[in-house]
C-alpha cells in the first residue's frame, strides 16, 4: 500500500517529506531544484575568482570592496540554498528556517548593496572612498537589524500558538506545526524591513548617476538594475503569495512562488551585478597596467630594442676593427689646401708659399719681407749624392717661419 502512494520517479524508501525532489508530476521542484543546484556552484566559483583576484587589484578604492562583495557572495549563496526549504515538505524545522533565513539572507544582500553604494557615493564625488573595515561595520549593523527583527517575529508566533496536539499522526503533526501556521499577510510584513533596504538601495543607486567621475558609474549602474528587478520580483511574488493564490490553485502554490522568487532574485545578482563587477575589476587593473608601461616606457625592454642593441654593438665592434688596420693619422703630412672647401674666407687669410714669393718679387721694396737664399756648403756638396728620397721629400715639403708677422725664412 506503501508503494502505491509513492510517486513516479521516487523510490519506496524516499520519505514523503522530500517527495517534491523526484516527482516527475511536480516539475517545479525538480526544475527549481537544478537552477539551484547551478547557482550554488556557480556562486562558489565567483566567490574563489573575486579571492583569486584581489591581489593583482593595484586601486585601493577597488581592494576596499571586496570584503563585501564576499558578504554579498556569501549571502546569495545561501538564498540558492534556501530554495530546497522551500521544495521539500513542510515540518518544523523547514518551516522555521524558511521564515527566519528569507529576510536575513535578502537583508544581508541588500544591506551590502547600500554600504555599495554609499562608497560609490563617495568616489564619484571626491575619487577617494571610505575604507574597508567601515564599509563592513555599516553593512553588519543594516544587516543585525533584520536578525533582530525576524528573531522577535518568530519567538513571539511559537510561543502565541501551540505546537499540535501529541496523539496527532506525522502528516497531521507536519500540518499543525507552529512555523507553518503563519498566514501569508504575516510573512509578508515581516520582510517589510526588507523592503525598505530595497527601496534604499534605488534611490542611493540613482544618486550615483549624478557623480563626475565616470570610472564609477558603471559599478553604480550595474546596482541599479539589480535593484530594480529586484523590486518587480518582490512585487510579484506577494501579489500572488497574499491574493492570487488563493484565486488560482490555493494554499499549494505558495511553496513554488517563494521558491521561485528565491531563484531568479539570487541570478539576477549573480547575472547584472557580481559577473560585470568582476570583469570591470580586471578590465581596470589591465588599463591601469598599460597606462603605466606607456608613461615609463624605457622600464620595460622588449625584444625588439634587445636585438637593436645588439646590432649596435657588433656595428660598433667592426667599425673599430676596420680603424685599427689603417694607418696613424697623426704621421700623415698635411696639405696646406686640405682645409680649402672652395668657398673663400674673409675672416681667416692664410697665405702660401707661392704667394709670399710673388708678393715679395713684386715689390722688393715692401721691409715686411726678407728673403734669405741659401747658400752651398761643402757638406752639401759631398752629400749631395748621397741623398734618399726622404730627405728631397724633407726639402720639397720646407716650411716657413715667420717671426713677428716680418721676416720669412727658408729651412
Amino acid at each position: 500500500m506503501a508503494a502505491n502512494f509513492t510517486p513516479q520517479g521516487c523510490g519506496p524508501n524516499v520519505d514523503s517529506l522530500y517527495y517534491n525532489l523526484c516527482d516527475v508530476a511536480a516539475v517545479w521542484g525538480i526544475v527549481l531544484e537544478a537552477l539551484a543546484a547551478a547557482g550554488f556552484i556557480f556562486s562558489f566559483v565567483l566567490f574563489i575568482s573575486l579571492l583569486a583576484s584581489m591581489p593583482f587589484m593595484q586601486d585601493k578604492n577597488r581592494r576596499s570592496s571586496v570584503a563585501l562583495h564576499a558578504c554579498f557572495l556569501v549571502c546569495t549563496t545561501g538564498l540558492f540554498c534556501l530554495t530546497f526549504a522551500f521544495i521539500v515538505g513542510k515540518d518544523f524545522s523547514t518551516c522555521a528556517s524558511r521564515r527566519f533565513l528569507f529576510g536575513v539572507l535578502f537583508g544581508g544582500c541588500f544591506a551590502c548593496f547600500l554600504m555599495q553604494c554609499m562608497r560609490l557615493n563617495i568616489l564619484v564625488r571626491r575619487n577617494s572612498g571610505p575604507q574597508a573595515w567601515v564599509l563592513c561595520l555599516g553593512a553588519l549593523g543594516l544587516w543585525l537589524v533584520e536578525v533582530i527583527i525576524n528573531t522577535e517575529w518568530l519567538i513571539i508566533t511559537v510561543v502565541r500558538h501551540p505546537r499540535g496536539p501529541l496523539n496527532a499522526t506525522a502528516e497531521t503533526s507536519r500540518a499543525t506545526a507552529t512555523p507553518c501556521n503563519i498566514a501569508n499577510e504575516d510573512f509578508v510584513m515581516a520582510s517589510i524591513y526588507v523592503m525598505t533596504l530595497i527601496l534604499a538601495v534605488v534611490v542611493a543607486s540613482l544618486a550615483i548617476l549624478a557623480g563626475k567621475h565616470k570610472q564609477w558609474k558603471k559599478e553604480g549602474t550595474c546596482i541599479l538594475l539589480s535593484s530594480l528587478f529586484s523590486v518587480g520580483i518582490w512585487v510579484a511574488w506577494i501579489v500572488m503569495f497574499v491574493y492570487g493564490n488563493e484565486r488560482s490553485g490555493g494554499p499549494t502554490w505558495d511553496d513554488p512562488t517563494l521558491a521561485i522568487a528565491l531563484v531568479a532574485n539570487a541570478w539576477v545578482f549573480l547575472i547584472l551585478y557580481t559577473i560585470p563587477e568582476i570583469c570591470c575589476v580586471t578590465n581596470d587593473d589591465d588599463s591601469q597596467q598599460g597606462f603605466r608601461d606607456d608613461l615609463y616606457p624605457n622600464r620595460g625592454v622588449g625584444y625588439e630594442t634587445i636585438l637593436k642593441e645588439q646590432s649596435s654593438k657588433n656595428m660598433f665592434m667592426e667599425n673599430k676593427a676596420f680603424s685599427m688596420d689603417e694607418p696613424n693619422q697623426a704621421a700623415k703630412p698635411v696639405s696646406p689646401y686640405s682645409g680649402y672647401t672652395g668657398q673663400l674666407r674673409s675672416s681667416v687669410y692664410q697665405p702660401t708659399e707661392l704667394a709670399l714669393i710673388s708678393k715679395a718679387v713684386g715689390n722688393p721694396a715692401d721691409s715686411s719681407f726678407d728673403m734669405v737664399i741659401p747658400r752651398a756648403s761643402a757638406n752639401s756638396a759631398a752629400n749631395s749624392g748621397s741623398s734618399t728620397p726622404s730627405t728631397h721629400a724633407n726639402l720639397g715639403n720646407a716650411a716657413y717661419t715667420q717671426t713677428n708677422g716680418n721676416s720669412v725664412g727658408w729651412v
